[in-house]
């Protein structure tokens, strides 16, 4: 990975506001002089997360998120550091020449290569004279050039075994050949999985080729498509269909539309509507929920109009419910899902569609009401009994209020009766506790621990608690305290002052002390500070020091047989006792 240049980093820091950025994502609301909003890091339902204009930092006192504007979008678009650089530079005006990897590979890079190199093999392959059919096929299925070139649509050959030859000349691992998921081993030779089957690719959430589908175009086969299994970088459970495409345009409109399949995507995206992903048929899980969220304000399920997309939806709507989003729906009529909806229909009526969906009580009261009797007393009794409980996963009143309304009418029970159950239903639920990293067993910490991490903050927040460590020179006793303090002095003579949102950048790149300067943004302590503070965090360092120091020349003055020894050694045991003996009894912080 090529390396920006500090200097460089700082620049695109200085020219970007922090509170602009996050802004831009998720909304903000003032709050003294720091902003305030919904921590998109945790499942956060009231405003935990605070942005400093001053300090150009955020923190979250929920989750402990905390970093500069750098480590935000880095964590919310889950992208490299550098690449956020890039993202931020390009914003700002700084030109910034250098090759940004798409994401860190690391011990899986060959994969990636393996499936970069295989789906440019098969997008080439449906340019040639043997890809006329699969053109002609897909031109039929109405998806033009431009759309196969967007989503890289590709043809695997009739040969079985050309892709397996490409792969093997190219010198890639035994063990990476056998685990890509791309071919099948048939005693010593490989053969390719996919041939005479149109190839779509599928992307991770950076947008690298992780796992295809291929679809037959000629014949009759019971495996219409074949997926790739799961590999060490293709989880479906981790990954949603058009996500890196789609973000950009889901942030500007302010809505992400989540189908199923990769069709519906495709079939959207060809007639203008850019914000849509799909969850590729599978439960949407708690890790996909999180990205969803932070797309966009407006969530919008659009899954296939039959029985089997009602439960998805109704599946992916509790899951979404669950980390504090309340989604919209959109029902297909006929049975359709979007792909055969949008052919049908044409983009007008679905489009229509699109700008008035229903709120999701409105499709439960759709769905629970579906088969039942509402003049039957057990089938109403029911129906109600399972529209409060699902009003009661939601945090909204006035949603809570229409629907109780609408149930009034539906099942001629009093409104009031309504409201009092659901009242029970609520108090009934309990609401998961957020613990805060800062205020985990705090008193446990050894008093020389917490001194050091104290100093520690506050040599970040100014530069004269600095100016009293270089002057003292502590010794830390914590290895991994010291090297920070020693990279905050470095960092500090470079540039004559200390900046927290700069230095942040610099850490970032220093995995062994990013841990522990993540903790230390999560310290709940005050930014104002008395002198009598710090002398006090160097006196308990000093008297830790001081007593571990005794107590190994204890354990040496044993060890050692010659009495001169011994008494040289004593009587360093008793100077250090009068030092220590020199210092005030006070040895508590909190």
């Amino acid at each position: 990975m090529e390396k920006i240049h500090e200097d460089v980093i700082q620049e695109i820091r200085k020219r970007t506001d922090i509170v602009d950025i996050i802004s831009s994502y998720l909304p903000l609301v003032p709050r003294g002089k720091n902003y305030f909003g919904v921590c998109p890091f945790h499942d956060d339902n009231h405003p935990s997360m605070s942005v400093s204009s001053e300090k150009q930092m955020y923190k979250c006192f929920s989750c402990g998120a905390a970093g500069n504007v750098f480590k935000f979008v880095s964590e919310y678009e889950n992208i490299p550091f550098v690449k956020a650089v890039k993202i931020l530079a390009d914003k700002c005006g700084v030109s910034l020449d250098i090759a940004i990897p798409i994401s860190t590979k690391s011990r899986n890079e060959e994969l990636y290569q393996i499936y970069d190199l295989a789906c440019r093999f098969y997008q080439n392959n449906i340019s040639t004279k043997e890809g006329r059919e699969a053109r002609e096929y897909l031109k039929m299925r109405k998806l033009d050039v431009s759309i196969i070139k967007e989503f890289g649509i590709g043809l695997a050959l009739k040969n079985n075994t050309i892709l397996s030859k490409l792969l093997e000349k190219k010198h890639f691992s035994k063990k990476n050949l056998d685990n890509s998921g791309l071919l099948v081993k048939k005693e010593v030779l490989y053969k390719d999985l996919y041939y005479n089957r149109i190839m779509f690719p599928l992307w991770n959430m950076s947008g690298e080729v992780v796992g295809f589908s291929g679809r037959i175009y000629e014949g009759d086969d019971p495996s219409k498509y074949i997926n790739t299994r799961e590999t060490e970088i293709f989880k479906k459970g981790e990954l949603l269909y058009n996500y890196h495409r789609a973000k950009q345009s889901a942030r500007k409109l302010g809505s992400i539309i989540i189908m199923e399949g990769f069709m519906d995507v495709i079939r959207a995206y060809s007639i203008g509507i850019e914000n849509v992903i799909a969850t590729m048929g599978t439960a949407v899980t708690s890790r996909q929920a999180h990205f969803i969220k932070r797309m966009a304000n407006e969530i919008i399920l659009c899954f296939d109009g039959d029985e089997a997309g009602a439960k998805a939806t109704l599946s992916c709507g509790e899951t979404l419910l669950k980390i504090g989003v309340t989604p919209k729906v959109i029902r297909l009529e006929d049975g359709l899902d979007p792909d055969e909806y949008i052919l049908k229909n044409g983009k007008e009526v679905f489009q229509e569609k699109l700008d008035h969906p229903m709120n999701i009580m409105d499709f439960k009261l759709r769905y629970f009401k579906n088969n039942k009797n509402l003049s039957s007393p057990e089938d109403m009794a029911s129906y109600a009994k399972t529209i409060i409980e699902e009003l009661a996963k939601i945090d909204d009143d006035i949603l809570r209020e229409v629907t109780l309304h609408k149930v009034c009418e539906e099942t001629h029970l009093e409104f009031d009766f309504l409201k009092t159950e659901l009242l029970k239903k609520i108090g009934q639920i309990e609401k998961p506790v957020q613990v805060s990293k800062s205020n985990i067993s705090i008193e446990k910490k050894k008093n020389y621990e917490i001194a050091q991490q104290n100093l520690l903050y506050y040599m970040l927040l100014d530069k004269q608690v600095i100016k009293q460590y270089i002057k003292d020179s502590p010794f830390f006793p914590t290895d991994v305290y010291r090297s920070l303090a020693l990279e905050i002095v470095h960092f500090y003579k470079e540039n004559g002052d200390i900046v927290i949102a700069d230095f942040a950048s610099r850490v970032e790149l220093q995995p062994e002390l990013k841990e522990t300067f993540q903790q230390l943004l999560t310290l709940d302590l005050k930014d104002s500070y008395k002198m009598q503070e710090i002398d006090d965090y160097f006196m308990i360092i000093e008297q830790y020091n001081i007593h571990h120091e005794v107590m190994r020349l204890k354990k040496k003055v044993k060890e050692e047989s010659l009495p001169s020894k011994k008494a040289e050694i004593a009587r360093q045991i008793v100077l250090l006792k009068q030092k220590e003996s020199k210092y005030d009894k006070r040895n508590q912080i909190i």
